[in-house]
């Protein structure tokens, strides 16, 4: 699979404790990328360097094949800016006119590419509406148009979904994995979990300015096999004594003095976790349930962003739930 994007030790600083610091990573092309962090990370500068708009200060990258700058680069790429600005006197359709005399698109094929991607984002129906009179979300749809208008094979969105409702969210989830299903990559900076949870193929955590995490969200969230048990009958020190060749260790998360616990064991496979199941039975324990310990994508993030001096406050929404210091 070739790369759509390659970055080496790309770097832009604006003072000691902001900007990108010696970033490195690949995305492969047809891949949907996450690009997560909390507030003041650096995603958007990072963003910034790789569709030219601002110039790193040190580090390398290529896009496409092609080198950082150049100006083939800006015929590949479609771009949604976390802030969008229109000339509000001008419709839907006006300003994607505009946007594809920029692109070189005319004629037949640009009326035809304006009403695809009117339809692809919801906005069929409003196409001779005046811009200045659309939501904050319906001029989010409209950015998207722009970024599919020129059919681009990569595209850069940041905050894609940040004044979408949870219809629109959900709208644009669909219009990401068909995208994907057409062959394209998609590079997605957020800070919404659910959406890079359901979608993307592979994560990198920017906290700080430095790459602290990436691969794929499974392998993320599920490095080991932890196998959880709710058992009644327990009693405190029942498996004393107990040799497990396998090097087992079974912990304790909770219990109370009416012998109800919750107990966890790592386990390399389903087979193992029925051997604890039967030790267990045989002991004397009484196992009401047994399954894999669901992890979360926040729960993730939370952990890493506190172990780099952040702050949480327990909401599927992170672009609070950390700091960079000052």
């Amino acid at each position: 699979m070739s790369v759509a994007i390659q970055t080496d030790r790309l770097t832009k600083l604006y003072g000691p404790g902001s900007g990108c610091r010696g970033i490195t990573l690949s995305v492969k092309s047809g891949q949907i990328f996450g690009f997560l962090g909390p507030n003041g990370a650096g995603k958007s500068t990072f963003v910034k360097m790789l569709v030219g708009l601002i110039r790193p200060d040190a580090g390398r990258a290529e896009i496409l094949g092609l080198p950082l700058g150049h100006r083939e680069i800006r015929r590949q790429i479609g771009y949604l800016p976390e802030l969008f600005r229109y000339q509000d006197w001008l419709t839907a359709e006006e300003v994607l006119r505009f946007h594809a005399q920029l692109g070189g698109l005319g004629g037949e094929r640009r009326e035809k590419r304006i009403r695809r991607v009117l339809n692809d984002v919801g906005l069929a129906g409003r196409t001779k509406e005046r811009v200045r009179h659309f939501s904050k979300g319906m001029q989010q749809r409209l950015g998207w148009a722009c970024a599919l208008l020129l059919d681009p094979p990569l595209l850069f969105l940041d905050e894609p979904s940040s004044a979408l409702d949870p219809m629109g969210r959900h709208d644009m989830r669909q219009l990401l994995l068909r995208l994907r299903q057409e062959g394209k990559t998609i590079f997605l900076n957020t800070h919404l979990l659910e959406d890079v949870e359901s979608v993307c193929d592979e994560v990198a955590f920017l906290v700080n300015g430095r790459i602290r995490a990436q691969g794929t969200v499974e392998a993320l969230l599920h490095p080991e096999l932890r196998w959880e048990f709710e058992v009644g009958g327990w009693e405190p020190g029942i498996l004393e004594g107990f040799t497990d060749p396998a090097g087992i260790s079974i912990q304790v998360v909770e219990a109370d003095d009416r012998g109800f616990a919750r107990l966890q064991a790592v386990v390399t496979d389903r087979e193992q976790a029925g051997w604890i199941n039967a030790l267990l039975v045989e002991q004397g324990i009484t196992v009401y349930a047994s399954g894999p310990v669901q992890t979360h994508l926040e729960q993730w993030f939370l952990a890493l962003a506190e172990g780099e001096g952040g702050e949480t406050r327990g909401s599927r929404d992170v672009a609070d739930l950390a700091r960079d210091p000052a």
